[in-house]
């Protein structure tokens, strides 16, 4: 009945792409998966109608759309088009293809050393040419990096720094409990790259040995302490590894 009332209430078109489906949703709106007339696959973030009500919200969500066009192609997924004066504003980013890495954990295990440490070197790379764009994620977390045939992608984009580069763009606080950073979970307004760096370090020890540090986390954890290690078997799972490496 739900997947239903989905269908029901999905458009059949957006700008240039017909939509062929329904890939999640979450706080910032829907996510759809649109072809457009040379069968290329997108995926559409539809922003809620009450969100996009607010004030400022769209002059905002202009703003961060120009300038997430300039992150690096081969760490992102691409902007490929937008309407942000639509009653619903959206943003189409590529399709990337391949499993996130919370969902390739889950049924091969931990990455290993060498799976992990390829993991890492490429989610640093790509972190610091997204950061030199003046750009940051805010929702660095398993779900959001996907195993692609050429190397790992960070997906489901988040916000741009403002067009004066003076501050990022106030946030709501949404996220993974178990990744988000602790000026989040404490609601400070401006984030920026140091939110990044925090959830990196969680989602590589993820990788690692299959849970967050901060696996028993709730919306407002207190994250004191160190996280317990756990024994990881330190062999690289193949298909990760192959994934992993072929962007160097």
């Amino acid at each position: 009945m739900d997947q239903e009332q989905d269908a029901a209430t999905e458009p059949a078109t957006l700008g240039r792409y017909r939509i062929e489906g329904r890939l999640g949703a979450g706080p910032m709106g829907e996510v759809l998966l649109g072809v457009d007339e040379a069968e290329r696959r997108a995926a559409i973030r539809v922003v809620p109608a009450q969100l996009a009500a607010e004030p400022g919200f769209r002059e905002r969500f202009r703003r961060e759309v120009q300038v997430a066009a300039t992150a690096p192609a081969w760490f992102v997924a691409p902007v490929l088009d937008a309407d942000p004066d639509a009653e619903q504003p959206w943003v189409a980013t590529a399709y990337v293809e391949g499993p996130p890495l919370h969902r390739f954990v889950a049924e091969n295990g931990p990455l290993g050393a060498q799976g992990t440490v390829a993991l890492a070197v490429r989610l640093a790379e790509g972190l610091a040419a997204l950061h030199a764009a003046g750009l940051a994620h805010l929702d660095l977390k398993p779900s959001n990096v996907i195993l692609a045939a050429d190397g790992p992608r960070l997906v489901d984009f988040g916000m741009a720094r403002s067009a004066d580069g003076s501050a990022y763009a106030q946030a709501p606080v949404l996220g993974a409990p178990a990744f988000l950073s602790p000026e989040l979970v404490a609601g400070v307004r401006e984030v920026g790259p140091p939110t990044d760096v925090f959830a990196f370090g969680s989602v590589v020890t993820f990788a690692a040995t299959g849970r967050s540090p901060f696996a028993d986390a709730r919306p407002r954890p207190r994250r004191t302490g160190w996280p317990r290690r756990r024994r990881s078997s330190g062999r690289s799972t193949p298909g990760c590894a192959r994934c992993c490496s072929r962007a160097w």
